[in-house]
């Protein structure tokens, strides 16, 4: 069992993962500083000095703070619109790995036949 947890933890996807996820934490925080450093003052100061955290509303005495709500979709709107575009970035730069060609056009018919083919079943023809 110790051979399989070892054969899992150093195949590739598990070690991208963990790498995935500490750059994650590491950007949450870049984030948030740019939200509650940047972007949170900017809307108080539009919104006449009102801080976007401390938006709340009072229904039947219970104190609902929406801002933070708020503050949470401002975040993921800008990590989502981040990672669209690293996505898009790095589809960019793949290399496309050319189709494996598995057919030949019969020279008679112009159907298409499989490579290995010495007939074409559609015209009978004998393919060289």
């Amino acid at each position: 069992m110790l051979k399989e947890f070892k054969e899992f933890i150093m195949k590739g996807n598990v070690i991208d993962l963990a790498v995935a996820v500490v750059i994650g934490a590491a950007f949450s925080a870049v984030i948030n500083a740019l939200v509650e450093g940047i972007i949170n003052p900017i809307i108080g100061a539009l919104t006449a000095g009102i801080a976007l955290d401390g938006l709340s509303v009072n229904i039947l005495g219970v104190e609902m703070v929406y801002g933070v709500l708020l503050s949470a979709i401002i975040k993921f709107i800008i990590i989502s619109f981040v990672l669209f575009l690293i996505v898009k970035a790095n589809n960019k730069f793949k290399k496309e790995e050319p189709a494996e060609v598995t057919t030949k056009t019969c020279p008679y018919c112009k159907s298409e036949v499989d490579l290995k083919a010495t007939r074409c079943p559609h015209c009978t023809s004998e393919l060289k």
